[in-house]
């Protein structure tokens, strides 16, 4: 069992009774499910040697996503289809972050608001590919993954982009090349960006809520040469699935604090902060996503919706290089087959034991 789920099954009761009145539903499922996850009251898998004849009964997982126990697999095979998805050339990493005076707005309004980062974002990136003084084309493809803690579990939403360097033309079927070191002027992206992140809450009416100074100051966005692709997809690969904060990063609880390593932007020093666990469970909570929010997002050509397969923009961009083009590495490492403690030999999947007592049987002989 990990140390976050430790830190729920000791001081979630606690935490419950006294903020349950207040809570989102969706917290108190996290709490549940990761007070539950990998101990007998959610179940177990029961495997079989096929050589011993040992019973092997491992305790069922949670599944859900913002349990630090169960994400690992899961970002694995995500890692493993975006490497077969790489595209050749030079790429971006773009950053799009809102003003400090806007966050406990978005917080409070996080499904709207989210959703509002995203397709603002987007929308900018679309605009200004089509300007020929830098790439010219109008059908780029890129996807964003939505963050929303900073490295104290502060609350702090930002997405990221992975950009190939350049986009399609559909009146000529080109691939239009940006620069190896500049896509997109990212004054020009933040203007747009909140702009258009402006429209989208007048439409739901609640720009006047939001505090004047936020529409005054200027919105952040980071434009990153990355090169092949692989070097930003294994960069992203943990923060799809990872939540707020892992276990190794927990060092130790302690009269009713919690100890974790972090390192302050721009410096790889460890250092160590404490939380009073309330507060610990409180910044961690506040990155539950809503429910059924999906926080990853494909667009343009790389959305799965595309009327033009990744192989042809391969195709075309290998064209555009003059087939001297970088291409990325998609090796991939299989997962290690189950095996007996006592023999070493396979075992094979028996039954499921769920809480409910229901028994779902695996294949038979």
């Amino acid at each position: 069992m990990g140390a976050i789920g430790d830190i729920f099954r000791q001081f979630g009761p606690e935490y419950l009774r006294r903020f349950g009145d207040a809570m989102p539903n969706e917290h108190r499922k996290v709490i549940e499910a990761i007070t539950l996850c990998r101990t007998e009251d959610n179940g177990a898998v029961v495997y079989r040697c096929e050589q011993c004849g040992r019973d092997h009964i491992l305790n069922r997982s949670c599944g859900n996503r913002h349990c630090p126990q169960c994400q690992s697999h899961k970002t694995k095979l995500w890692l493993e289809r975006q490497m077969e998805r790489m595209l050749p050339g030079h790429h971006f990493m773009l950053t799009f972050t809102v003003p400090e005076e806007l966050r406990d707005f978005i917080r409070s309004h996080q499904r709207i608001c989210y959703a509002a980062l995203f397709a603002a974002s987007s929308a900018a990136l679309k605009k200004l590919c089509l300007d020929p003084r830098h790439v010219g084309g109008d059908l780029p493809g890129f996807f964003g993954v939505l963050h929303t803690w900073g490295r104290q579990l502060y609350y702090h939403p930002h997405i990221h982009y992975v950009v190939p360097g350049g986009a399609i033309s559909t009146t000529d079927g080109r691939w239009r090349r940006s620069g190896e070191h500049f896509y997109l002027p990212v004054k020009a992206l933040s203007a747009i960006f909140r702009a258009k992140f402006r429209d989208r809450l007048e439409k739901a009416g609640l720009a006047a809520s939001v505090p004047e100074e936020a529409w005054r100051k200027p919105w952040i966005v980071n434009s990153q040469a990355v090169g092949k692709s692989e070097a930003s997809i294994k960069y992203l690969a943990p923060y799809v699935f990872r939540v707020a904060i892992s276990d190794n990063r927990i060092v130790k609880v302690e009269n009713g604090r919690v100890f974790f390593r972090y390192k302050k932007h721009g410096s790889n020093r460890l250092r160590t902060m404490d939380l009073e666990v309330m507060e610990f469970m409180r910044r961690f909570l506040q990155h539950v996503l809503p429910t059924g929010f999906m926080k990853v997002r494909y667009y343009g050509f790389m959305s799965p919706n595309s009327a033009i397969p990744l192989v042809e923009v391969k195709a075309k961009i290998e064209l555009a290089y003059g087939f001297d083009v970088p291409e990325g590495s998609a090796e991939t490492k299989q997962k290690p087959a189950l095996t007996c403690r006592d023999c070493g030999s396979l075992v094979r999947f028996l039954f499921v034991n769920l809480p409910v007592n229901r028994w779902t049987r695996g294949p038979s002989g």
